[in-house]
């Protein structure tokens, strides 16, 4: 079955939520998403029936491998997009709203390619290089530089 964008929108916002404060319980997410409680717990149980998360004994809301997994990729998507918007002088808010809702819609093909762009950009175009923008992917960018020097074989940069 295919995770709908707002099933995808809870996980990254546990997942955010987990990096901040560790635990995570459907009351801090009905506060920090905006949703009143009944309307998360819903959304929660259809999540952990759909396997993207388990509740502790606590009532915690633990993200399983598979709920990791999207929750992260989305998470990623949305800070590679909000950092290179800005990178392009888009402000600060308006970067991370339309990264927002880009994240969801973006192929991976595309956001592939947008990637390996920004990874040659900073190889080979030292005026448009920035650290805040390229710190997202420094170990990307490092693989290729040793491929380029011949330290790299076995490992595709592409992955």
């Amino acid at each position: 079955m295919r995770l709908l964008e707002s099933g995808q929108n809870y996980l990254e916002n546990i997942y955010i939520l987990q990096k901040k404060q560790g635990n995570v319980r459907s009351v801090d997410l009905a506060n920090e998403m905006g949703f009143s409680k009944p309307s998360v717990s819903r959304a929660v149980h259809l999540l952990a029936d759909d396997g993207y998360l388990e509740f502790s004994d606590s009532g915690n809301l633990i993200l399983t491998e598979a709920g990791r997994k999207v929750a992260k990729n989305i998470y990623e998507r949305h800070m590679f997009l909000a950092e290179y918007f800005m990178a392009m002088g888009v402000s600060e808010e308006t970067a991370y709203d339309d990264a927002c809702r880009l994240e969801y819609h973006i192929s991976e093909e595309t956001m592939e390619r947008l990637k390996m762009h920004t990874i040659n950009c900073a190889l080979n175009c030292p005026k448009a290089s920035s650290e805040k923008f390229f710190s997202f992917n420094k170990e990307k960018i490092q693989d290729l530089e040793n491929l380029e020097t011949g330290k790299l074989t076995a490992k595709n940069p592409n992955t």
